[in-house]
């Protein structure tokens, strides 16, 4: 695969298999993984300038500064849908316009660092949500509108690998932006 391929571009590495088995290792694992994205993005674009996180990640890709809004969006989703499914049995969730929330003013106006705290927040409880979670906690269900039934185990999987999704967007577009 080119390293600037399109498709190589949008999902740098590789797309989130929903269908693979979830071991208590990989919950630890994604869990760690949870937890220190914070820290890596802003390791990551602390010496970026103002034209660098205006740079789209790719062609037709939002900005490096929409991607930092974007994840704490994100992830204050996933938190609450955690919590959801912890308290209601099987909870449909709502799905959001992720697109249509990029364009508001707030994904272009808002400064990084305000972000960057939004996210280490959201991510400090939900970690500490995550830590007290047992095996079968994990395996309790909701039901997202697109994607059908998934356990909180599978969804784990798919916000640690959110996360490092990004972050592979940045680090991709710095390294061929030599940066």
């Amino acid at each position: 695969m080119r390293h600037n391929d399109l498709s190589h571009m949008k999902y740098p590495i590789g797309e989130y298999d929903y269908s693979r088995e979830v071991t208590e290792n990989d919950l630890a694992n994604w869990i760690n993984e949870i937890e220190i994205l914070p820290a890596k993005l802003r390791k990551i674009i602390q010496t970026m300038s103002d034209e660098q996180l205006d740079t789209p990640y790719r062609p037709g890709g939002w900005k490096v500064r929409q991607l930092v809004h974007h994840l704490g969006d994100s992830h204050l989703n996933g938190y609450v849908r955690f919590k959801l499914a912890l308290t209601e049995e099987k909870p449909t969730i709502k799905p959001y316009d992720e697109a249509k929330w990029a364009a508001l003013a707030e994904y272009n106006h808002l400064e990084i660092e305000d972000s960057l705290n939004f996210l280490e927040n959201i991510h400090k409880r939900w970690v500490t949500l995550l830590k007290s979670m047992n095996v079968e906690e994990f395996g309790r269900e909701l039901n997202h509108p697109e994607s059908g039934i998934l356990t909180l185990k599978t969804y784990l999987g798919a916000y640690a690998w959110h996360g490092n999704h990004h972050l592979a967007h940045i680090t991709s577009l710095m390294e061929r932006e030599r940066w």
